[in-house]
């Protein structure tokens, strides 16, 4: 069954095939903007057959409660779209102005070792309104154990809420990511303590919902929400700090803390941050070194370190 309504569907559906087909497209972003978009057609031009530039206009200019970096993320795929299009002769239409990127001032929160001690205890501490209830009892076992395997493995809260019980491997203590950003399919090795942790909650979880498709069930065929981690998280957060902190900043305190203790592992720096960045499920290093560079001061020594002496052949100290 198609996801679209709108008389453009057949397009859509040919152009998000190439896409995955190309390893560059994501359910998450581009995939719930695209059908938005297609909404957008179905309600406002609901007779034409072909992608319009009034269409692609009236849907891709910046809306007066939108930042450029917000209007970039909801219209990139039309972008794309457009692109795929005029390839095969299936639309006049241009691509839309791109709105010059603003520069993110935004720090994730630094959690302390006290903070992550409280929040956790606060997880296992929850204590259902009705303990007999199933959606409430889900709860109490899904909380210590979710939260937790976002903190040891850094891995996405889509990842985490996504993950198929047939994709986690309780003997190897191996995950296999294959919802993820980007369309990168990665692994992610689990601590002997969070595999114990997750096999105990597997076993208790299960009398619940038997044979189900999720690791972290919504129900027997479904997951957990984007909302119900925002709400869980602000719960349990809410009752030790008064800061502001969001359940995928814990994806930013495993990077940072592991980017820490990159020197002195018996490795090169470049394995270490691969083996780091693999698994995070980043394509390259550069994205993983770029994007924590300003939030790890030791990572600026040990680069540092690492490129000091070459750079000082190429530029020498001016003697004054």
């Amino acid at each position: 069954m198609s996801n679209y309504t709108s008389l453009l569907a057949e397009q859509f559906e040919k152009f998000v095939r190439f896409r995955k087909a190309c390893r560059k497209w994501n359910d998450v972003s581009y995939g719930m903007n695209l059908i938005l978009f297609d909404k957008h057609c179905y309600k406002h031009f609901p007779n034409e057959k072909k992608l319009t530039q009034h269409m692609v206009d009236s849907w891709c200019r910046q809306r007066k409660t939108e930042s450029n970096n917000s209007c970039i993320s909801r219209i990139y795929v039309i972008v794309s779209l457009v692109k795929f299009l005029q390839e095969r002769n299936l639309t006049d239409a241009r691509k839309p102005a791109i709105p010059v990127a603003e520069k993110r001032s935004y720090v994730p929160h630094h959690f302390t070792n006290e903070e992550l001690r409280l929040f956790f205890e606060t997880c296992d501490n929850y204590k259902p309104r009705e303990p007999k209830n199933i959606f409430q009892r889900n709860i109490k076992y899904t909380l210590p154990v979710f939260f937790r395997l976002l903190y040891s493995t850094g891995m996405r809260t889509t990842e985490a809420r996504e993950l198929r019980r047939c994709n986690v491997n309780l003997d190897t203590g191996v995950i296999n990511i294959i919802n993820t950003k980007g369309y990168e399919e990665h692994y992610v090795v689990m601590h002997d303590s969070m595999v114990a942790l997750m096999a105990e909650y597997d076993f208790f979880i299960e009398k619940l919902y038997p044979e189900r498709m999720y690791f972290f069930p919504n129900g027997k065929n479904g997951f957990k929400s984007r909302t119900w981690v925002q709400v869980q998280f602000k719960k349990m957060w809410g009752q030790i700090s008064e800061t502001h902190a969001t359940a995928y900043e814990l994806r930013h305190h495993y990077a940072i803390e592991n980017i820490n203790k990159l020197i002195n592992t018996g490795m090169s720096f470049k394995d270490s941050l691969t083996f780091l960045s693999k698994s995070l499920g980043h394509v390259s290093i550069d994205i993983t070194a770029k994007y924590y560079y300003s939030l790890t001061p030791v990572l600026a020594d040990i680069i540092r370190v690492q490129t000091e002496s070459g750079f000082n052949e190429l530029v020498p100290e001016v003697q004054f």
